[in-house]
């Protein structure tokens, strides 16, 4: 595959891949079928000893009950060191986060570690994201305009939003690479899926066994609820194994 034109707006030696690995469609089609989203791959993780669940207190959804499934492409941004005045009279930005649409694929989610109370995205930053085709975004940290991305229906999970730009407050110093958020190592590639109740990534290289393992999860869940509704007794329910 030829390499997309830059955009410019980081040194090309900021950018950890431009080729990021890719699952399979059919299983991304599959996670998006488990009707407890998060919660099933929450437990899933859990039962093979994986970490990478956030609730919905820490990373809130902006749009209420809506659902995300996608490969992660990663931004890191850091603190500027100039004073937010003297860096709005020089003029230069130094955000890059469309750096990270230009590298993603039609359904992909923007997965950014910055910081809370600034903005990272902003609304016509979250314009071009979702012309790239982006799901959605998952940032540490805040945003800006949460107006634009009800319009275009681009959900984000943030630590809350903010009327304070970042364009002179952060920079970007790396894309595609290794994120924290809210504690949990994000590689770019990895799954995350996300809905109301938080976000859940999962390492891509277990993106299969965590699968499998959420939908035994979801299969026990939806027998649980098949019989509870039937009306089987308390002591029946308390009984039987469902996952």
């Amino acid at each position: 595959m030829n390499p997309k034109p830059l955009t410019g707006r980081v040194p090309p030696e900021a950018i950890r891949c431009t080729d990021l690995p890719r699952l399979a469609p059919e299983w991304l089609a599959r996670y998006a079928a488990l009707q407890d989203l998060t919660g099933a791959v929450s437990d899933a993780m859990d039962a093979l000893g994986l970490r990478g669940a956030i609730p919905a207190s820490v990373l809130a959804p902006t749009l209420g009950p809506r659902r995300m499934v996608g490969q992660a492409v990663t931004v890191r941004n850091v603190e500027r060191a100039e004073d937010p005045g003297a860096a709005a009279a020089g003029g230069r930005g130094l955000m890059g986060e469309h750096e990270a649409y230009n590298q993603a694929e039609p359904g992909d989610v923007v997965v950014i570690e910055g910081l809370t109370g600034v903005s990272n995205m902003g609304g016509q930053s979250a314009a071009v994201a979702h012309r790239a085709g982006c799901a959605g975004a998952v940032i540490d940290g805040s945003f800006r305009d949460p107006d634009s991305g009800r319009e275009r229906d681009f959900p984000i999970w943030s630590r809350g939003a903010t009327p304070i730009t970042g364009k002179w407050r952060l920079r970007t110093v790396e894309i595609n690479g290794r994120v924290r958020i809210a504690g949990v190592a994000v590689d770019a590639g990895d799954l995350v899926v996300a809905d109301e109740a938080g976000v859940v990534f999962v390492p891509f290289a277990q993106a299969r066994q965590v699968l499998e393992q959420a939908e035994k999860i979801d299969a026990g869940d939806k027998r649980q609820k098949a019989d509870i509704a039937a009306g089987i007794s308390l002591a029946a329910l308390a009984a039987t194994r469902y996952k």
